[in-house]
This record gives structure tokens, sequence and C-alpha cells, in this order.
């Protein structure tokens, strides 16, 4: 992880000031065979309610990335994962916490969707065309064009 954290809505203040504990997150970037991949709304009460993410949560103690992943997934979406591979690593300031994000990339799941948390589903391909989308998502976009042979960062956001 050599890239600068990224600030989020930098103008807000910070909550727990400069000393914040980082918070752990497992991110799971599910990807079908045909290249879509998933992303969901945060539900209605959480921070950021209805912007769009990659599903995942925070690690608890004692859990390593793949377990978090694998319990939340579950947890939030019904599905089984099978492996999950850590792909990259990014940190996040947003107002209400510091964010190590743990992104995973999932190829191999069983079961339907099912969100269990009231919130929305898609599947995407770039350009994405679900908005508003959460700060820390912008990066694993630029990373999947960047991938796809994507010259300029443009086409990770449908205009």
């Amino acid at each position: 992880m050599n890239r600068p954290i990224l600030v989020a809505d930098a103008d807000m203040p910070r909550e727990g000031g400069a000393d914040r504990a980082v918070v752990d997150v497992a991110v799971g970037v599910l990807i079908r065979p045909d290249g879509d991949f998933l992303l969901t709304s945060r539900p209605a009460g959480k921070v950021y309610a209805g912007y769009w993410e990659f599903p995942g949560g925070k690690l608890e103690a004692g859990e390593t990335v793949e377990q978090a992943l694998q319990r939340e997934l579950h947890e939030e979406l019904g599905i089984v994962i099978g492996s999950a591979t850590l792909w990259k690593v990014d940190m996040v300031d947003y107002p209400h916490a510091l964010v190590r994000l743990n992104f995973c990339k999932v190829f191999n799941w069983t079961g339907d969707l099912q969100m269990r948390e009231a919130q929305s589903f898609s599947w995407q391909h770039l350009p994405v065309r679900v908005d508003p989308v959460l700060p820390g998502t912008v990066p694993v976009l630029q990373w999947l064009a960047q991938e796809q042979g994507f010259e300029s960062a443009t086409y990770f956001v449908a205009a």
C-alpha cells in the first residue's frame, strides 16, 4: 500500500481527532465469469446510506480478512464464498472513521443473493451506471479499468 490516504469529504470534521484507530474492513469484489462485478447500496441508517459500494464489513477480533469476508457476505447477502484472494489494500479517511479496506477478488460462491439488510444490488461493468458511488469504491473501479486496458479514468463511471 504505497498510495496516499484518500480523504473523503475533506471539508468535514473528523470524529475522534488525530489519534483515531484504524478500522479494518474486508471487502469482496465478486466477479462473474462474464466479467460483471457486484455493487450493493449502503442500507438506510448507515453512514453514506444509498451510496454504492463493494460488499463487506469490519473484521472482528481474531478474524483474518478471509474469515471476516466469509462471515460478512453470508450475513449481508446470504451467500457462501469459496476462496478469497487478497488483491489490494487501501486507506480511506472518512469523517466518521479511518478505514483500511482489504479488497479481495471472489470468483466462486454458492447461494442466491438475498439482501438481508434491505439494500439493493446491481451487477455492473465499466463504466458503472449506478450513482452515487462511495469514495472508497472509486479506486477499485480505477484498478479494474487499468486491468481492462482503459487508458483514461473517465471510463470507470458513466457520465
